[in-house]
């Protein structure tokens, strides 16, 4: 298997995250909120460990294969998860156990957004900071940044790649090079989030809160420097900036890319998984919004419109941005945005969910299956955007949502054996897998109410959400395992 390969590599990301610590070091400095000391004990903790682990393979050269690129993301998440918990545990106020610092852990990296603290406007500046950095920097995917890195460790990098990228990416590379193609993603993507500072800044928030909600928002996280979210503000000009952003957030990266490079928007116009998430957006949008007013939740059409689009938005997208308390929302409405979360962004954005391009062939497949019922005979391909979809593609899309389903399934009963009511088991599975957050019932305000177990299970969720089932259940199976 090449273990030692394997090993080498991920020593040195676990050596190379203590530099994730210095940042959160400098804004400790600047604010002098007394944590400088934990986020520099855990860049020393980190760069001893990842040399341990790196120093005695730092020789192996064997090639990558795929089954390396799997193993190497798994790890290298795990890893990541584990290590990131550190000033958590270290911090007295607050003072975090151990499963609940991963919890917190995994869904900054994961950016899912689901929080087990209760206060977070006590938090020191630059725990704060640090909570918005984990979700920035999973938002495009820790591997694809270390894939630009990867040539320093003489191994290429397209193992590692397709490993982790989400959803099924419309081209196997953007530019000729691995290396480039994670450089212009990240190119991208740092525009994109400076942005959206400048246009949080100029909404209303100050520099500190628009940089952190521009880290959060960009990688699709939720997380927030305030117990309100978004609504602290109260602020219609700070909701349209999010929205705006959610969206971009949420479309494939390789569009932007594309856009960028042609200096043109022409690409937008002529990608039809975009043309079905617009119109996805919209159609829930309107739908949410209408229900809200003919409820009574808000006793204003134009109050109903504001709020309604804000949070589909957010839920769509997998964001997890709150302007309101939608858990205490009546009939219908909370248990429609857990569900439309399944749906998600596009494939190849940092949203999370099932992604677009998989419902559409999911819904194409079913049609298909439909006239075939009428017509046994007939030769029915499925397309996308005027291409044949090949049968291959269609199997991994039906398999894939299949173990979703499955995942989804087994978690929520495994939750309500730990004793937790099943509105909140399935809400928090699902708001989990999907990578939103935000759930209903018990953990509705926030997590810390629910039991080790339960948190356990659901930070496996957050994982197996963000690494889209196959590459964590992948190593599962025997047949992986054997040269």
């Amino acid at each position: 298997m090449g273990f030692s390969a394997v090993q080498r590599i991920v020593g040195f990301l676990i050596a190379a995250s203590s530099l994730m610590m210095l940042p959160p070091v400098v804004v400790s400095a600047w604010y002098n909120d007394g944590t400088a000391s934990v986020f520099l004990a855990c860049a020393g903790i980190l760069l001893a460990a990842g040399l341990a682990i790196y120093y005695p393979v730092r020789n192996a050269r064997r090639d990558l294969r795929l089954r390396h690129g799997f193993l190497i993301v798994v790890w290298a998440w795990l890893a990541w998860v584990l290590v990131g918990a550190l000033p958590f545990v270290l911090l007295t106020d607050p003072h975090l156990s151990y499963i609940d610092a991963v919890f917190e852990s995994m869904s900054g990296l994961t950016t899912t957004g689901a929080t087990i603290i209760t206060d977070i406007d006590m938090l020191p500046r630059a725990v704060l900071y640090y909570r918005q950095q984990l979700q920035w920097l999973g938002g495009m995917g820790i591997i694809v940044l270390a894939v630009a890195i990867l040539p320093m460790l003489r191994v290429g990098g397209m193992q590692l790649y397709r490993a982790e990228t989400p959803g099924p990416m419309k081209d196997a590379k953007l530019t000729p090079r691995i290396t480039e193609t994670a450089k212009a993603l990240w190119l991208i993507y740092f525009g994109i989030t400076l942005t959206c500072i400048f246009a949080y800044w100029l909404a209303g928030m100050k520099l500190f809160d628009a940089v952190g909600h521009a880290f959060s928002t960009v990688a699709i996280g939720g997380f927030s420097t305030h117990n309100a979210s978004i609504a602290f503000w109260d602020n219609p000009t700070i909701e349209m900036v999010a929205m705006v952003f959610m969206s971009i957030a949420g479309i494939n990266f390789a569009l932007h890319f594309t856009a960028w490079r042609r200096a043109s928007a022409q690409p937008y116009f002529f990608d039809p998984e975009l043309k079905v998430y617009a119109v996805l957006l919209l159609s829930f949008s309107v739908l949410i919004s209408f229900a809200l007013y003919l409820t009574g939740t808000y006793d204003s059409l134009a109050s109903s419109f504001r709020y309604g689009f804000f949070q589909v938005i957010s839920a769509l997208t997998t964001t997890g941005f709150t302007t309101a308390s939608f858990h205490e929302w009546t009939g219908f409405l909370p248990v429609t945005l857990i569900l439309i979360a399944f749906i998600g962004g596009c494939a190849g954005s940092t949203a999370g969910g099932m992604k677009v391009i998989r419902v559409i062939l999911l819904y194409k497949q079913s049609i298909r299956e439909v006239r075939r019922l009428i017509h046994p005979h007939a030769v029915i391909p499925v397309k996308v955007g005027g291409q044949r979809t090949s049968d291959t593609v269609i199997s991994a899309v039906w398999g894939f949502f299949f173990l979703y389903i499955a995942s989804f399934a087994v978690m929520t009963v495994m939750l309500t054996a730990t004793g937790l009511d099943a509105e909140t088991a399935y809400s928090s599975v699902g708001a989990c897998i999907t990578n939103l957050g935000p759930a209903l019932g018990a953990a509705g305000p926030n997590y810390a109410s629910l039991n080790d177990p339960a948190k356990v299970i659901l930070s496996i969720a957050m994982l197996l959400g963000r690494l889209e089932v196959y590459t964590l259940l992948v190593l599962l199976t025997p047949a992986f395992w054997r040269d």
